[in-house]
C-alpha cells in the first residue's frame, strides 16, 4: 500500500510539471541476496565493505531486481519510468573512496552525465538510478545511495533533495526535529545521537546545501503520501537540514 502511495505521487508530480530524479538504494536485498550466495554483509561508519564478490551482488541487485520493480510500480500508475544503471551513458563516474582501504570497492562520484539526466527528464520520462559507478580503468564501484543522491543533486542544480526512509526524521529522545543545522548534526554524531546508517545520509545532506540546493529533507516513507505533504504544504513532514538556527524563529522551514 505504501509502494503504491510513494508510485501514485511520484507519477502526480511528473504530471504536474515536476521533474523528479529517484536515486534508490537497496541495502535490505543487496544483504538478503548476499546471504542466499553464502556471502556475510559487514558494514563500516554505516557504509557497506564491497569486496569483488560482493560487487557482483551489488550490481545484480540495484541495476537488476530493485531497479525494475521500482520502474514497474511507477509504471502500473501511469507514470513513464525508465530503469537507469549508474553504468549507463557515464551517467556516474566513481573514483575509490578516502576508506578504501577498509570499503573495498565503494566508490565516490567523480562526475554525473547531466546532459543524459536532463535527455530523460525532457521526455517526460522519470529516470530511476541504481547508484554504481565505474572509474576510468572499468572498475565498477558500489556508490552510497544517499552520496549518489547528492552529488547528482548538485549536478543538476536542482531546487529541493528529499531522502525517503523509514524513519520519522531526526529523533532527539521523543522528539522529532523539525529543522537541523550542520553544528547541531556535528554535535549529534560525536554524542551518538545520530549514529549508523544516519551518519552518511546527514553528512550527504549538509553537503548538498553547501552545494547549492536550496531544500534538503529527510520524510518518512511509510506515511501515505508523505512526499506531497513535504512538498506542497506550509508545514511539510520529516527533518529539513539548514545552515544555521535562527534563533528568533526557531523551528521555521
Amino acid at each position: 500500500k505504501l509502494k503504491n502511495s510513494f508510485a501514485q505521487n511520484v507519477t502526480l508530480l511528473r504530471k504536474v510539471g515536476i521533474n523528479v530524479v529517484l536515486v534508490h538504494g537497496g541495502g535490505d536485498a543487496i544483504t538478503k541476496t548476499a546471504e542466499k550466495m553464502g556471502l556475510s554483509s559487514r558494514f563500516h561508519h554505516g557504509k557497506r565493505v564491497t569486496d569483488i564478490e560482493m560487487i557482483s551482488v551489488v550490481q545484480m541487485t540495484l541495476a537488476g531486481k530493485v531497479n525494475q520493480d521500482i520502474v514497474r510500480l511507477i509504471s502500473e500508475h501511469g507514470g513513464k519510468a525508465v530503469g537507469v544503471s549508474g553504468l549507463d551513458a557515464d551517467t556516474i563516474k566513481a573514483i575509490p573512496c578516502q576508506n578504501a582501504d577498509k570499503l573495498g570497492l565503494v566508490g565516490d562520484v567523480e562526475s554525473i552525465n547531466t546532459l543524459y539526466i536532463d535527455l530523460l527528464c525532457r521526455a517526460g520520462l522519470i529516470p530511476v538510478i541504481a547508484p554504481i559507478g565505474y572509474d576510468e580503468h572499468g572498475s565498477i564501484y558500489n556508490i552510497n545511495a544517499d552520496d549518489a543522491a547528492s552529488s547528482i543533486a548538485i549536478a543538476l542544480k536542482a531546487e529541493k533533495l528529499i531522502y525517503v526512509s523509514d524513519v520519522e526524521g531526526i529523533h532527539v529522545g521523543e522528539r522529532i526535529l523539525k529543522t537541523i543545522c550542520k553544528a547541531e548534526a556535528a554535535d549529534f554524531i560525536e554524542q551518538g545521537i545520530i549514529s549508523g546508517g544516519m551518519i552518511p545520509k546527514v553528512l550527504s545532506a549538509f553537503k548538498t546545501l553547501d552545494g547549492g540546493v536550496g531544500k534538503i529533507h529527510l520524510i518518512d516513507g511509510k506515511f501515505t503520501h508523505s512526499l506531497l505533504l513535504e512538498i506542497f504544504t506550509h508545514e511539510g513532514v520529516g527533518t529539513q537540514f539548514i545552515a544555521e538556527q535562527d534563533n528568533d524563529n526557531p523551528g521555521k522551514r
